[in-house]
């Protein structure tokens, strides 16, 4: 079962351009990430830049509209994320459960929809795109 883990930082959505993490907190997520890497759940892993430096697109009435960060009503954003493999819910929860996130992170853990999940119906539409389905490790 893959897991997504989601890391949402309290106070990032509010972040200037540019922001970065400290370097302590840097090497200790470091650590983190290697023992994900050497108990072979790490599928992959990335941080990403405050919302003050991205873009939404949203489509009203069918029409793309492009609004710029930062964005006005957020209250909740990532700041990067884990895709791991394990074996059950449980074993995710354990892995997110020893990051050395702050007092101000949470860690959001959901579940990747593999292509067996869905209905035949939405099998038989998905299936008319195999390489689709490699690349996303279903």
């Amino acid at each position: 079962m893959r897991f997504m883990l989601l890391m949402i930082p309290k106070g990032y959505e509010k972040a200037a351009p540019g922001t970065m993490p400290d370097a302590k907190a840097v090497a200790a997520m470091m650590k983190y990430n290697e023992s994900l890497q050497k108990a072979g759940v790490l599928l992959t892993l990335d941080g990403l830049h405050p919302p003050s430096m991205g873009a939404r697109v949203s489509f009203s009435g069918g029409k793309p509209k492009v609004t710029d960060g930062p964005f006005i009503e957020t209250k909740e954003v990532l700041g990067g994320y884990w895709m791991i493999q394990v074996k059950s819910k449980q074993e995710a929860i354990e892995w997110a459960s020893r990051c050395p996130a702050s007092d101000n992170e949470v860690i959001e853990i959901r579940q990747v929809q593999e292509f067996s999940d869905f209905p035949a119906d939405v099998q038989e539409a998905a299936a008319k795109f195999p390489d689709m389905q490699k690349q996303s490790g279903k």
